[in-house]
């Protein structure tokens, strides 16, 4: 399975973004602040799929579509949380204006 190729879904009626591996569905809960920022809430990957980097694509996935669509984000979900600290870099997307605490 190469993870590069799998692409995310702004699936907006459920308010999350998908990523569809071996026909299950990982996917990052967001909740939109204003029309610029999204608080992402929870991150979901099937059991079967962990440790293989699915959640790890699934947030890089999102955070290039955050960035491509010129958002922000606040990151409430630990899992997200915890990808930025590793990479500090996308911290270009984390919203100036909200913080973690402001929820």
């Amino acid at each position: 399975m190469n993870l590069t190729d799998l692409a995310i879904h702004d699936n907006r009626h459920q308010h999350r973004f998908e990523l569809e591996t071996d026909g299950k569905i990982s996917f990052v809960v967001y909740q939109a602040i204003d029309d610029d920022t999204l608080a992402l809430v929870h991150t979901e990957v099937d059991p079967e799929l962990s440790g293989k980097g699915i959640g790890t694509r699934l947030v890089e996935g999102v955070l290039n579509y955050v960035e491509h669509h010129n958002l922000k984000i606040v990151p409430l979900c630990p899992f997200v949380a915890a990808y930025l600290k590793r990479h500090p870099d996308w911290n270009r997307v984390v919203s100036s204006e909200y913080s973690v605490d402001d929820f």
